[in-house]
């Protein structure tokens, strides 16, 4: 039995970023109420997405997010089967789905689908229209059994009464009987292969050691082309090495070159620096009659001395500046033609990688010709004799095989008449039929509908008056249509107790009471909603003034600030 404990909601269609909270088992029945729009029904969906990834109603997933919010969606349902809690979180933006089994994390598969799987396979052991079915029954967007397909009934009852292993096990057969098939021909076709290699065995014994022959002298003969080729290598490699040798040489004074450089630039430097110091000073006595320091009258002979020594000076310094460059341009002539022979030696050094990697290729193709010589040479052929008798073995094997698959391809085919629709399927269906009949007319009974109603093996449904007049589902109004939906519910709800199956303490009515059930039909089936054991009614309405005392709770949403939430 699934016994639903709480379900909780946020940021989910109207209502707000604070959690809307629901106690599933606190209370026998309960009445929730609210104005339209006030989000009473949002439980319905609120269940159906915690459970299943999809709503009650026709809503499309973005439209669950709070149009406000735009994010942080989250739904927790919380429940019990069999003595184990377990609680999913679903979530929308960011996208999110756990599974906690007794307060830890569940082991989930890599994607959503195969972890939705599990929870409906697993954990509740049935989909979301099973569910809906048993637990919920509303007005809006809720399909009655009766209005679905022959197909989709057939579901229903199958979950019901927890055949539907056999569906699976029909499935699974289907497969194996594909597999089986495909096998059986490719063994078939192996058969023939094997006869056919036995009739070609002769002819092929002859080439095998003509080829042997043929490629051992190719083997050889590659053998004398790469000793060529290494001999040669070996030379190219010896020349090379010679030249970048006398190359080293030719630039063995690269580094006193480097060395004189630096030496002739510094010097230059202090030379130029000398003849700025010395113009300054010439300069000086140019524009200046007086002492700077003492304040004394400079002379005309002192300052023609001075300008004398300065431009002596600067003429022995430019001197040495015009001995400097001479130098310089000598040096950076030696510089650039060791930059070039840098580069020959560079292109000599690249040519001996490419000369020691090809020898290296041609040693290890060599080997590899020398290891298959000695291969070829030790291979031993078996004779035709052998040949044909290792076929033979190979022939007998396959054909045990064959029958093999002969006898499953007939076990398979009883087993598929077994498991089909009509078969053991069919056998349990019909000793549940008069069960489901009974209880659905004791249910309209009880709410004062005089039917007799008849579910056949097929799920077609007749409907007899008091007058025996025959009518079907569509035959009646809507008030009558719903005393028969609610007593179908009730039937399955009952017969998975029985079972055991899919048996659940929750049941949800969304507004039943509203437009459906006249007065009497409202408290008869009060009536029946006090005498179901272990379960926890709850009741969508408008009708507040006139029910909420026949309830043991009450719920009323309203609309705050734009937002749904429970009424305090």
């Amino acid at each position: 039995m699934i016994e639903f404990h709480f379900v909780r909601w946020k940021n989910f269609l109207s209502t707000g970023n604070v959690f809307t909270e629901v106690d599933l088992h606190l209370h026998d029945t309960t009445l929730i109420t609210g104005e339209n729009g006030a989000g009473k029904s949002t439980i319905l969906d609120a269940l159906c997405f915690g459970l299943y990834g999809k709503p009650f109603r026709k809503v499309k997933k973005n439209q669950l997010i709070n149009s406000v919010n735009n994010g942080g969606t989250v739904v927790e349902v919380e429940f019990m089967i069999n003595g184990n809690d377990y609680k999913i979180v679903r979530g929308i933006k960011p996208a999110i789905l756990d599974i906690y089994q007794n307060g830890k994390p569940k082991d989930q598969a890599a994607n959503v689908r195969d972890s939705q799987e599990d929870i409906e396979k697993n954990i509740l052991r049935m989909n979301q229209k099973s569910f809906t079915q048993m637990v919920i029954l509303g007005s809006s967007s809720f399909i009655p059994f009766m209005q679905l397909s022959t197909h989709v009934r057939r579901e229903v009852i199958e979950d019901l009464l927890d055949i539907g292993v056999f569906s699976t096990m029909s499935a699974l057969l289907k497969d194996k009987t594909s597999d089986n098939k495909q096998t059986l021909a490719l063994t078939e076709k192996e058969i023939h292969g094997i006869d056919s290699m036995i009739d070609m065995q002769k002819e092929q014994s002859k080439f095998d050691e003509e080829r042997r022959k043929s490629e051992l002298e190719r083997c050889e003969t590659r053998i004398g082309e790469i000793d060529s080729n290494i001999k040669k290598v070996d030379e190219d490699i010896e020349d090379i090495n010679s030249q970048i040798t006398e190359l080293y040489n030719q630039i063995s004074d690269e580094s006193k070159v480097h060395k004189k450089s630096d030496r002739i630039l510094k010097l230059e430097t202090d030379l130029d620096k000398k003849k700025k110091n010395a113009l300054k000073v010439i300069d000086f006595y140019n524009n200046n009659d007086n002492c700077p320091t003492c304040t004394q009258k400079i002379s005309d002979e002192i300052k023609l001395e001075k300008i004398k020594e300065r431009n002596d000076t600067i003429a022995e310094l430019d001197d040495g500046i015009e001995k400097l460059a001479k130098e310089i341009e000598k040096i950076n002539v030696r510089t650039n033609e060791i930059k070039k022979l840098r580069e020959v030696i560079e292109n000599k050094e690249t040519d001996l990688v490419r000369s020691k990697q090809a020898k290296t290729a041609d040693e290890r193709e060599r080997s590899l010709l020398f290891g298959k010589i000695k291969d070829l040479n030790n291979e031993e052929f078996t004779h035709t004799a052998d040949k044909l008798l290792e076929l033979n073995e190979q022939k007998s094997e396959k054909l045990s095989e064959k029958e093999g698959l002969l006898n499953k391809k007939q076990m398979f085919e009883i087993a598929t008449l077994i498991l089909k629709d009509s078969g053991i399927k069919a056998k349990i269906i019909k000793q549940y039929v008069p069960i489901i009949n009974q209880l659905v007319n004791k249910y309209l009974a009880a709410m004062d509908f005089f039917v007799k109603f008849e579910l056949d093996e097929n799920f077609s449904e007749k409907i007899l008056s008091r007058h025996r007049d025959d009518f079907s589902y569509d035959s009646f109004s809507e008030g009558e249509k719903m005393r028969i939906d609610l007593s179908l519910l009730f039937t399955w709800r009952t017969i998975a107790k029985m079972k055991n199956s899919a048996s659940t303490n929750l049941l949800i009515l969304d507004e039943v009471f509203d437009a459906s059930l006249d007065t009497n039909g409202c408290d008869e089936f009060l009536k029946i909603l006090e005498k179901l054991e272990s379960s926890n009614v709850f009741v969508i309405s408008h009708k507040a003034d006139i029910m909420q005392d026949k309830f043991h709770n009450h719920i009323r949403f309203e609309k705050y600030k734009n937002f749904s939430r429970i009424a305090a």
